[in-house]
Order: structure tokens, then C-alpha cells, then sequence
């Protein structure tokens, strides 16, 4: 369900961006799994856009609970992932194989979950950037743990606890708020 949004500058190195930001509320479990099947939807156009030059990068935010690891569940399944779909909590990342996509859209999926994350710079020694200089979509669950390390987000998904259901807020500095309005609308 929308409930409305905008547009702010802000201030990048190369100059002025607009980022588009948009709220809306997820009622039920269905609701977060509609908006990842919606978010799969647009995943190869997105990375069309993209040229295959690098991979897409969401940042999933949200206290524990709040519904990150489903949305992800949901996104995949919506790709036509049909193996088990965890928590990369203990292992940082997790991969999926999304082979049934076509060049120069990405084969392949990275979950990463930083909570347990220490330092950011271990996220050097595991060799992060590697992920993000190719045709790929990375999913990140706590990236402020990942400060100064991982790039900017295309698109970040902050989920939040509510009385009943989820709070949900997008914003990109990759995407027009009627790209964002559209995906929350679809839940």
C-alpha cells in the first residue's frame, strides 16, 4: 500500500543528485512477498541499464525481524529460484545461481548479511569489491556495518516494525519516484 514520497537533492561528488524516496506500509507477510516479486520483476531491466558494467546494489535496512531475509526469500523465488533460501548471518554471503537469466543480465545473486560484521575492513580481505565489478545482483542486510567499504546503494529498502505489519521506504538515486511508487503500490 503507497502512501506517498518525493524528492530531495542531495549532494554527490559529482554534483547535484536527486534521490526519489517513497513510504508505504506492508500490511501481512503477503504483502513483503509481493513487493519482492515486484522488485524482481524490474531486476533485468535494471541491470540492462546498467550495461553489465557492475553489479546492482540494494541495501536492505530494518531492525532484526523486520522482514529483510523474506523479502530477499520472496525476490529469489519470484526470479524462479527454487532451492533453500537462508540467512547469510554466519557466513556473510550467500550466492544463488539465476542462470535462467539471459547476457548481459547477471547469473548470479549475492545475499550478504553483515550484522556479525566487526570491522568493515574485513570486508576487504574477503575480497567484496570483486562482487560488485561484475554483471550481479547484491542484496546487503546491514551495510552500515560495511561503511566506507561497499559502494552506494541503487536502491536502498528500509523495512521497520509496526503495530500490525511493516513500515517500508524506498530511495535511489538510480530509480525516478514513480519507479519507486510503482513497487510499493504492487504490494
Amino acid at each position: 500500500m503507497w502512501c506517498g514520497g518525493g524528492m530531495t537533492d542531495q549532494l554527490g561528488s559529482a554534483g547535484a543528485q536527486t534521490t526519489a524516496e517513497v513510504r508505504g506500509f506492508l500490511p501481512e507477510l503477503a504483502a513483503t512477498e509481493r513487493l519482492g516479486a515486484a522488485l524482481a520483476q524490474q531486476v533485468p531491466s535494471w541491470l540492462e541499464r546498467l550495461g553489465g558494467a557492475r553489479a546492482l546494489c540494494l541495501y536492505l535496512e530494518g531492525d532484526l525481524g523486520a522482514g529483510k531475509t523474506a523479502l530477499t526469500r520472496a525476490l529469489l523465488t519470484a526470479l524462479g529460484y527454487q532451492g533453500k533460501v537462508k540467512s547469510p548471518t554466519y557466513t556473510l554471503v550467500e550466492s544463488y545461481n539465476l542462470a535462467k537469466l539471459e547476457p548481459p543480465l547477471a547469473a548470479m545473486l549475492y545475499h550478504f548479511d553483515l550484522y556479525r560484521l566487526q570491522e568493515p575492513e574485513e570486508l576487504e580481505m574477503m575480497g567484496i569489491r570483486d562482487y560488485f565489478a561484475q554483471s550481479a545482483l547484491c542484496l546487503i542486510e546491514w551495510p552500515e556495518r560495511g561503511d566506507g567499504v561497499l559502494p552506494e546503494p541503487d536502491l536502498t529498502i528500509t523495512l521497520t516494525h509496526q503495530e500490525s505489519g511493516r513500515g517500508v521506504a524506498l530511495s535511489s538515486t538510480f530509480l525516478k519516484a514513480t519507479e519507486l511508487e510503482a513497487l510499493v503500490r504492487s504490494a
